[in-house]
Order: C-alpha cells, then sequence, then structure tokens
C-alpha cells in the first residue's frame, strides 16, 4: 500500500520499515510485523529527546563524542566508530607531546635562572681553577727540570743566629710586621757551640749556655722568686732555688692555692688548667705546676740578650713573645683559667686601667688573677695611689677580692654577666657592643670594653668539666662551635692512628722510646727526646689529644692559621695551649726551639689563598727557623749537596758506621735517581725503588743508604736481606 504521510513523517516510516524487516529476522519469525501510529508517534518523540540531550552534552563537553559508548551506533556505523578511534588517539598524542613541550621549558626556565644567579660563582671558582692549573705548571717545570735549576739559600751572618722577625726591627716593644719588617731571606745557623739539648726531664732543669744568648751578669743578677737564682757549672745553667729571700716555687704556689682556698694544692678539682705566666723570668713557676697536670703559657717582650722566653724554651717548656704595649693577644676571649704576674713588670695603673682590661678579656669566668708586686704594699704616697687605682678599677670591672698575702693579691672574675649591668652609671669600662666584640682577635689595638660577656662560651671554670676528661668534649659541649660528635670523633681516631705511624717511623732516631745501648736496661717514662711539638694548622687539636692519649710526655703549640676555619675557642677549651696566626708572617718565637714542626694540609692551605702574600719557599724557611738543628757528621756535608738529610747512629759507643735510611715519596722518580748517580765520588750509593701502595699509583718509594766503603758488604748483605723479608 502506500502511505501519504508528511515527508518527514514518511522519512520516519522508512526507517521503522526497516526495523520491521529486520526485527523478524532476529526473533526467527517469518512475515511483518505491523506498528500502529501510536507506536510511530512514541518512537519519534523518543528519538527527538535523545537527540536534544545529546545536543546539550556536546555543548557542554566538546570532546565528549570520544567518550560516548553507543552500541546501536557503532553496530549500525562502523566507519564512525573507526574515526572517533582515530581522534581520541591524535587527542592523546596531541596531549603528550604539550606535557613534554611544557616540561622541558619549565626545566630550561630553571636552568637559565640558576645559571644567572651562580654565574657570578662559578666565574669564580673558575678563575681559582685557571690560577691553581698555572702554579702547579710552574711547580711541575722547575721538578722536571731538575735540581740543577734550584739554587741554594745562602746562610744568614753570624750576628742573625738569634734573629726574630718583625721585632728586630726597632727599639720599640711592639710588633711590626709590615715591609722591611718581615723575615729575611736566609737560613739562620745556629752558635758554633752548639749542642743537642739535653733529655727531658733533665733538659728541664739545665740547659746548655752556649745555646741561648745571655751573659754571665744577666745569670747572677736573676734571683727573683720567678725566675729563681741560676747557677753555671761550666757550659751548663742550672735552675735551682738558692735565694734566702723567698721560699721555693712550691712554698709559693702552696700559698696561692691557700689564698683561694684549695686544699691540697689540688688546682684542677677548683677548675684550673691553663695559666698564662705574663712575664715568667725564666718558666719556673710554670716547671713546677707541670708536674701538677697544669699547663703554663709564658709570655714576655723581645729581649735581644737574657730573654726569658728563649731560656724557658731552651727548657722544653711552653712560651711565646708577647707584649701588652699598644695591641691585644692573639687569643681569644675567655682562654684561660688563671693569669699570674709576679713582678712582671708591667704598670697595671697606666693607660687608664686599659691593660686589665685585656687581662679581663682572656680570663674565664671564674677565673683567678694573681698579682705578686711591691706595690700591694707600698707605703709611699705615690705608690699608695697607684695601689688604691688597680683595687678600685679592679672592683668596677667586678672582680672580688679574694685575699691578699704580703705582696701577693688574688682576683676572682665575675661569674655572672648581671653584675655589669648592676654597676653605676658611669663606673668602669663598658660591655662590647656588637660592632666590637671579636672573639678571636688578631693583634688588633687594645679595647676599652668588657669583651666576651656575649659569648656562649660564658661557662665558669666551676661549672666545666675537670681535666683530663675536658679534653673529650660531648654532644652538648661541642654544639657550643657548631660541631658534631660525628666529624670529631672521626678526626680523632685518624690522628691516633697517625701517631701510631708517626711513633713506629720516627722513634729509633727522634723520639727514642727507648734511649739505651745494647745489653742497658730500659729506662723508665717520661725519658724522652722529644719535648714540645709545634702544630701549624691545629684543626680541632687531635693531635695534641692523641699524644696526650698515647701517654706522651710532650706538650703541643696548636697554631690555627688565619687562613683557615678559626677552631681554636675550642683547643683551648679543651684545657690545650694554642694560638691564632698568619703563616706569611713570622712566628713570635726565638731561632731553634721546637723539637718537631708538624704541618697537615697547611700548605694546601696556604696556596688556596688568592690574596696569599708570601711563597711556600718562605713558610719553609720560618720552618727551618723554628727547628733545632742536630748533630751531624761527615756524611752531612756530602748528603746535603744530595738534597738528603743524614743522622748519625752509634753502634756499640762507635761511629764507624754511618748509615741513613730514608723514605721520600717522589712523583718524578726518573729525574731523581739519573741526578743521584752523579753524587758517588766518596760514598757508594745504593738505590732501590719499590712499587708504590695502590692510593700512589704516581709515586715510587725511594730506599737510599750511605755507607763507608770498608763497611759496603756488610751494608748491602743486610739490605738485602731487608729486601728477601
Amino acid at each position: 500500500s502506500v502511505s501519504f504521510a508528511p515527508r518527514r513523517r514518511r522519512k520516519h516510516q522508512n526507517k521503522q520499515g526497516i526495523l520491521k524487516m529486520s526485527m523478524p529476522l532476529q526473533r526467527g519469525v517469518s512475515g511483518g510485523v505491523r506498528v500502529s501510529d501510536s507506536s510511530d508517534d512514541l518512537r519519534d518523540s523518543q528519538m527527538k529527546d535523545k537527540s536534544e540531550k545529546e545536543g546539550h552534552l556536546t555543548l557542554r563537553f566538546p570532546f565528549a563524542f570520544l567518550f560516548t559508548s553507543n552500541s546501536n551506533t557503532q553496530s549500525t556505523d562502523p566507519y564512525n566508530a573507526r574515526t572517533r578511534h582515530r581522534l581520541m588517539l591524535l587527542f592523546l598524542k596531541i596531549s603528550l607531546v604539550l606535557i613534554v613541550v611544557l616540561a622541558l621549558a619549565g626545566s630550561f626556565w630553571w636552568t637559565i635562572s640558576i645559571s644567572t644567579t651562580s654565574r657570578g660563582h662559578v666565574y669564580h671558582n673558575y678563575r681559582r681553577l685557571q690560577e691553581q692549573l698555572v702554579s702547579d705548571l710552574l711547580d711541575i717545570g722547575e721538578i722536571s727540570a731538575g735540581p740543577t735549576r734550584w739554587k741554594e739559600m745562602e746562610y744568614c751572618s753570624v750576628e742573625s743566629e738569634n734573629y726574630v722577625p718583625c721585632f728586630n726591627v726597632s727599639e720599640s716593644l711592639d710588633r711590626f710586621c709590615g715591609p722591611g719588617g718581615s723575615r729575611q731571606e736566609c737560613l739562620v745557623l745556629p752558635p758554633v757551640d752548639y749542642k743537642v739539648p739535653l733529655r727531658w726531664p733533665t733538659g728541664k732543669d739545665v740547659i746548655w749556655y752556649h745555646n741561648v744568648k745571655i751573659t754571665a751578669d744577666e745569670v747572677l743578677t736573676s734571683g727573683s722568686i720567678n725566675k729563681r737564682m741560676m747557677m753555671m757549672d761550666d757550659d751548663q745553667i742550672s735552675f735551682r732555688s738558692a735565694s734566702p729571700m723567698f721560699d721555693e716555687v712550691e712554698d709559693y704556689s702552696h700559698q696561692i692555692a691557700q689564698m683561694i682556698g684549695i686544699k691540697n694544692d689540688n688546682f684542677i678539682e677548683a677548675g684550673v688548667r691553663t695559666i698564662l705566666d705574663i712575664g715568667c723570668g725564666y718558666g719556673s713557676f710554670g716547671a713546677h705546676l707541670l708536674s701538677k697536670q697544669l699547663l703554663t703559657m709564658c709570655i714576655a717582650n723581645y729581649e735581644a740578650s737574657g730573654s726569658q722566653v728563649q731560656l724557658t724554651l731552651e727548657r722544653g717548656l711552653p712560651a711565646m713573645i708577647a707584649s701588652f704595649v699598644s695591641t691585644q693577644l692573639p687569643y681569644p676571649s675567655l682562654s684561660f683559667d688563671m693569669l699570674h704576674c709576679s713582678t712582671c713588670g708591667i704598670d697595671w695603673d697606666q693607660k687608664d686601667g686599659l691593660l686589665l682590661v685585656e687581662v679581663d678579656r682572656v680570663l674565664k669566668p671564674g677565673g683567678y688573677f694573681v698579682w705578686t708586686s711591691p706595690l700591694t704594699s707600698a707605703r709611699n704616697k705615690e705608690d699608695i695611689k697607684r695601689w688604691n687605682f688597680v683595687h678600685d678599677f679592679a672592683e668596677s670591672i667586678c672582680w672580688t677580692l679574694l685575699s691578699q698575702q704580703d705582696k701577693t693579691v688574688v682576683w676572682k672574675k665575675a661569674i655572672k654577666t648581671k653584675c655589669y649591668s648592676s654597676r653605676k652609671p658611669g663606673v668602669g669600662p663598658s660591655v662590647c657592643s656588637k660592632g666590637h666584640e671579636v672573639e678571636s682577635p688578631y693583634y688588633r689595638p687594645l679595647q676599652m670594653c668588657l669583651g666576651g660577656t656575649r659569648s656562649r662560651r660564658w661557662i665558669p671554670i666551676e661549672g666545666r668539666t675537670r681535666w683530663p676528661s675536658r679534653s673529650n668534649m660531648n654532644k652538648t659541649e661541642l654544639s657550643l662551635y657548631g660541631l658534631h660528635p660525628e666529624e670529631v670523633g672521626e678526626d680523632a681516631a685518624n690522628w691516633k692512628a697517625n701517631v701510631r705511624d708517626y711513633w713506629s717511623l720516627l722513634s729509633p732516631l727522634i723520639f727514642s722510646d727507648h734511649p739505651k745501648r745494647p745489653g742497658d736496661e730500659d729506662p723508665c717514662p717520661p725519658y724522652n727526646m722529644l719535648r714540645n711539638v709545634l702544630d701549624m694548622n691545629a684543626q680541632y687539636g687531635g693531635l695534641n689529644a692523641a699524644l696526650l692519649e698515647a701517654k706522651k710526655s710532650v706538650w703541643v703549640m696548636n697554631v690555627v692559621p688565619t687562613a683557615g676555619p678559626n677552631h681554636l675557642p675550642m683547643i683551648l677549651d679543651r684545657g690545650f695551649v694554642g694560638v691564632l696566626h698568619d703563616w706569611c708572617e713570622a712566628f713570635p718565637t726565638y731561632p731553634r726551639t721546637y723539637d718537631l714542626v708538624h704541618a697537615d694540609n697547611l700548605l694546601s692551605l696556604q696556596t688556596s689563598q688568592r690574596k696569599s702574600s708570601c711563597s711556600l719557599l718562605q713558610i719553609l724557611t720560618e720552618v727551618d727557623r723554628l727547628l733545632r738543628p742536630e748533630l751531624v757528621e761527615a756524611a752531612r756535608a756530602l748528603t746535603t749537596q744530595l738534597k738528603w738529610e743524614a743522622r748519625v747512629i752509634e753502634v756499640e759507643s762507635s761511629r764507624n758506621l754511618i748509615i741513613q735510611q730514608l723514605y721520600y715519596v717522589c712523583w718524578f722518580a726518573t729525574a731523581v735517581t739519573e741526578n743521584l748517580r752523579y753524587k758517588s765520588s766518596f760514598w757508594d750509593v745504593g738505590l732501590r725503588s719499590y712499587t708504590a701502595a695502590p692510593h700512589q699509583r704516581n709515586s715510587s718509594w725511594i730506599n737510599v743508604q750511605y755507607a763507608k766503603p770498608d763497611q759496603l758488604d756488610s751494608v748491602r748483605t743486610e739490605a738485602q736481606k731487608q729486601q728477601r723479608n
């Protein structure tokens, strides 16, 4: 039949007709199924509603067609399904590309920002690497050229055998290390009659007369309690008390202990460990206190003859040149437990009490200032006036007068800082402001203000850990210096191993733990050829602590270079002695004063400074000035031509056999061996090269032995035996 329905209606009927024909096939029924007009209308309305919903969804989400699941459409139009799948893949690809582009753009922007902010720092390090490379290449060129280009240094004149740079400049007592006041470019010679000091502890009380510069009159006229009467016996000076005017030094220290209130002279229990002895004479007070485990640092002005510092160091006791004239001492604030001045020659009433302010700065809270002087028991008006000024000024800076006996007065520094704020206005110097407060000044002009009051190290000596536990700080104590127990513990373990290695390598020649002849019994400790050590880069004081733990009877001068991190406050708080120093300047001491000079990482530290005002040669020349000379025989003259050091070893009281075995790490072993072969005219040189350790693959161990021709066969036999072993 033919339907005359409208055009749109007929179109739907055609679609419905298709449905009518397909549905019976799905159901398995033959024939068509007639659908009423009402059913057609209902289907038309449903299709219209569905179209409207899909239209609204498309407006809300433009990409919804990619993710909409329509089974009817997929089943009826497979082309549209494939198109949507391709569009979905294309959309995912574009999304991934956009994400990658955004990530790369962000990374590039971050890199640009970091580069612009750190460009100056990177450029600075690049310049440093360039300068270090040029310096290393120059050094390599000089070494590879061989020793023929090296010019040996000249010897200083005989008048310079006691030369002290920075002090041999003018008549004043001030230190001057500027142009014209620094070091000489020559090697300081020892006196003609110089002798190796006696072994410790004998050398503490007896020294050789020709080793120091002092006249007979100066020996005979020294008789104060801090110098003690010195006695001359042939070519020796003996420090024995023979003066009826004063009690023994032991009685003097006992008197001080009683004035402080210390029982049984146990200064350690009172919190006293380190003492600064101003104008120490010849160190007799410190020598006595050393037996009580007290470490006394002697300081005095430079003296051309009869020097207190030189004689004290010759006795093997701590000392250095220092002056109160115009600059602060090279010690941090709150450094010492006690300051001692016995007829030290300083007028404490001068400069409006400025010198007493410096004493207060280096004295720890609760520390003691001991002053022995005729001025304390003065009777004339002028001296009474001077004494009253010192007494009143000490009270104005919160010192407490503990006791006064005869000519000795003992003050105690304030324990709490609130004393300074409770003073009346205008009484005494003010507390240093933050701008003027420098914990570790280096020869800075004296300041008329009380320093150290703002320091975290303001801890009374009674509240500190007692010695010797004081040398091993706990976690809380290390936190005051911004340090962790792990790094300090690792440093301590490293130095324990190093000390064992040092002692093993050097003991037969230098340390002499067993200074005996074959058949003799071992001497009782602490007999030792090594009395003092100068540690040029002390860091945490690890070498000092390791030597003490190994029970070595030595004291260490811990030097903290100004070019590196400053750990000197920590070193002093551990109960050691030390000083701040710039190694481009001469060390404030006399020649030939230290048995061992130790430098760990010092040369690298100095060369890393861009504005270093000195060369490595100048530093090594200063080391040569500080070291004590040793006896040398005929081999000495020859081996110096080879740039080697030789030592004399006595065997059964005979000096016929002279052997030196020296290990040297050389980067250019070939050049060294070639040069050594030309130096065998009088002595036969045996040379062997060994394989270096794994961590020194660019090095070679060179073993050199010297022997007289008639003893050469026995030496070679022994060397071959050692090589087999």
